[in-house]
């Protein structure tokens, strides 16, 4: 299919996937908690993801919470063959929607059982484990000892596969000294690209990275430059953006996210457009004016 099926593929855990892929973050209620204004609405949406070619859908029981999985239970199961759901775990959400550290052996373990039974599946495909330790962005810490709670639970045959969210250069290094790492998510786009030498090391091992917020997320990206190559394409500011991301490095999977069937085929058909050298170059500028 045109769009996604242009974007090519990558492996993340024993399977490539698309790398355009889905976000379902913004299929719960404002600010991410509590159920959508049209849940009927939210699951066509999950169900045009999938006609479309997409393989990779990304979650969490904490978006809701439970919204988003119950969602995608209720749209998609029984799943199709060849669908990777991520999800993560290392948060909760408090009674007034704030985003709260859940750490302990106790809350991971609930964590996994969570979203096997929200989804309805016996073995969660990959697991993100989220840190914690600064709720705006990564901070240093060891992080072995949640790590390892989620390693057991793989051990367990709950988990296939395990991935890191929200983490350092040197967490990831961590990680990966306990556990096998199949992708790191963390925060990126045009504009924020604190992570640029992390995604080619990353590259260069064969790991997916994933950025979150690839448009800019509560805070969308903004930018003269981003509008006026848009508008000389014939895309959206959004359009170029994703595909730019796509052009940035081979093991970047995107899963930009809507709660709009419109706004989803906009996302998908990026995987159709083509940067020039010139138009890279004049993208790249962007996160210089935002440094």
């Amino acid at each position: 299919m045109p769009g996604i099926d242009a974007s090519s593929t990558f492996p993340l855990g024993d399977r490539p996937v698309k790398r355009l892929g889905y976000g379902a973050m913004q299929l719960a209620g404002p600010g991410v908690f509590g159920p959508p204004k049209d849940p009927d609405a939210a699951r066509a949406v999950l169900r045009e993801a999938v006609a479309r070619g997409v393989d990779h859908i990304d979650t969490s029981d904490f978006y809701g919470p439970h919204v988003t999985n119950r969602l995608i239970r209720e749209a998609l199961a029984p799943y199709p063959d060849g669908l990777v759901i991520v999800t993560k775990i290392g948060a909760r959400r408090g009674e007034d929607g704030s985003w709260l550290p859940a750490f302990s052996p106790e809350a991971l373990k609930q964590a996994v059982h969570d979203n096997l039974r929200n989804l309805g599946l016996d073995v969660l495909d990959v697991v993100n484990l989220r840190i914690m330790f600064d709720t705006h962005g990564p901070a240093e810490g060891s992080i072995e000892a949640p790590l390892t709670v989620l390693a057991e639970l793989q051990r367990q045959g709950l988990v296939r596969h395990i991935g890191l969210s929200n983490v350092t250069a040197t967490q990831v290094a961590e990680g990966r000294r306990l556990a096998r790492i199949v992708c790191v998510q963390n925060q990126y786009n045009l504009a924020h690209r604190g992570d640029d030498a992390l995604i080619d090391a990353l590259a260069r091992d064969g790991i997916p990275y994933v950025p979150f917020f690839p448009l800019g997320g509560f805070s969308p990206l903004q930018s003269s430059t981003l509008s006026a190559v848009a508008e000389r394409l014939g895309a959206t500011p959004m359009q170029v953006a994703l595909a730019w991301l796509l052009h940035r490095a081979p093991n970047i999977l995107l899963i930009p996210g809507t709660s709009s069937v419109t706004h989803l085929r906009e996302n998908l058909a990026a995987g159709d457009l083509k940067l020039t050298d010139e138009v890279l170059k004049e993208l790249d500028s962007v996160a210089t004016a935002h440094a």
